[in-house]
């Protein structure tokens, strides 16, 4: 478990920062940075997310937890990106950021001061379903052969190794399966939180 939740975590992190990153960059300048970086998108969506983190699995050949998270973080901040763009690109004409442009704010302070605080929900919910999603695709991976090797385990190689004891010794295929399930939805409870928490409209909102 410790395994899992460390590839799930830097994993879910890594993707976070990525997509938000080239969805601000695309939603905020627009014109030719929003169409080289969105046709960049659409063209790694037409890849199945197990297949690029197959890909590179093979190619780095490496079992370690920390490259797997970074392989999976490589393969999984399409979706982010894609929410962010469009946060972006709604509050980049509202007029608090008008006003802010026009007393002389440069873009790293309007992008940052200004309307990140407001997506910030968004950027919460989306990281928390990449980390929750990443112990799936950690599960898969390992199944495949291309997860956690050599001494270390996570959940997934457990699932995948006990696979055949199935029948004669279930439970040692149930239980890192049931907490896979268990970790995935707290992750999204503990997202649907902080939303709540640090997303400045739905603070309003309640008031």
């Amino acid at each position: 478990a410790q395994q899992s939740l460390l590839i799930a975590i830097v994993a879910g992190l890594l993707a976070t920062l990525i997509g938000t990153l080239v969805g601000a960059l695309a939603g905020y300048y627009r014109g030719a940075v929003d169409t080289v970086l969105m046709r960049m998108v659409d063209v790694l969506f037409t890849i199945p997310l197990l297949v690029v983190a197959a890909v590179l699995g093979r190619t780095f050949e490496s079992n370690s937890p920390l490259v797997v998270a970074l392989i999976i973080a490589a393969a999984s901040w399409l979706t982010t990106s894609r929410i962010i763009r469009a946060e972006f690109m709604s509050l980049r004409e509202k007029e608090f950021v008008e006003s802010a442009r026009a007393v002389g704010a440069s873009n790293a302070r309007i992008i940052s001061k200004h309307i990140l605080p407001n997506v910030i929900g968004s950027v919460v919910v989306t990281g928390t379903l990449l980390i929750s999603a990443a112990i799936l695709v950690e599960t898969a991976l390992s199944y495949l052969g291309l997860g956690v090797g050599g001494s270390d385990w996570s959940l997934g190689k457990q699932v995948s190794s006990y696979q055949t004891a199935f029948n004669t010794r279930p439970w040692l295929f149930w239980w890192p399966g049931i907490f896979i399930v268990a970790i995935a939805l707290c992750i999204n409870f503990i997202g649907d939180g902080l939303r709540d928490a640090f997303d400045p409209r739905q603070t309003r909102a309640r008031q």
